[in-house]
């Protein structure tokens, strides 16, 4: 089970999410979000991580262009385009030496083909990214994801064992589900739910 812990912004974070065995980290770029870094700070906390733990760089409300110049800048691994961004962005990056994420809340018109935009990775998240809020699984019966797609949206250590038999993702992401208070990452429920979520597999 791949595990991705999001939104982490400070050298303890990045840490404790390194040692309790993520195998990616992510770095929020949004401008109206809690989580945001700068790219100055992102390049400081990525020069911590290790080779085998993936770097992710996630933007919603810029370019896919300025996205990757951002995240080659901080020393990214990978650009996680957040939204409604369209198949040309995704082209955009095509000669980008970055992993290509594409996340999107599941709709009845979601293409849920892994790699349909040009991406490695598909992230399925709540209607409203980074806000805990969990979104009904039994909608994925109508058209499962195959391959490399992770689950993300209202996970937290508790709950995360039961999301992954309900849905049987290759991953999962969790941001909000490992905080103390909106935006103040728990080192102990980072532990707890990499833990929680290698138990389900």
């Amino acid at each position: 089970m791949f595990v991705k812990v999001c939104g982490l912004r400070t050298v303890g974070d990045v840490d404790a999410a390194v040692e309790a065995g993520a195998d990616a980290i992510g770095f929020v770029f949004a401008e109206r979000s809690v989580r945001r870094v700068d790219p100055e700070l992102a390049a400081r906390l990525a020069a911590r991580v290790p080779d085998g733990v993936l770097t992710v760089g996630v933007f919603s409300d810029v370019s896919a262009t300025a996205a990757g110049e951002i995240a080659v800048a901080a020393g990214l691994r990978a650009v996680q385009l957040h939204g409604d961004y369209p198949r040309t962005a995704f082209a955009d990056l095509a000669g980008v030496p970055v992993r290509l994420i594409r996340a999107t809340a599941l709709t009845p018109t979601t293409d849920v083909e892994v790699g349909a935009f040009g991406e490695d990775l598909l992230l399925l998240d709540s209607p409203v990214a980074g806000s805990g809020e969990r979104w009904d699984l039994g909608t994925l019966d109508g058209g499962r994801p195959e391959g490399k797609w992770i689950l993300a949206g209202g996970l937290d250590p508790a709950n995360v064992g039961q999301a992954i038999a309900a849905s049987r993702p290759w991953g999962v992401d969790v941001s909000s589900g490992v905080e103390s208070s909106r935006g103040v990452k728990d080192h102990g429920l980072i532990r707890d739910f990499v833990s929680a979520a290698r138990a389900a597999t």
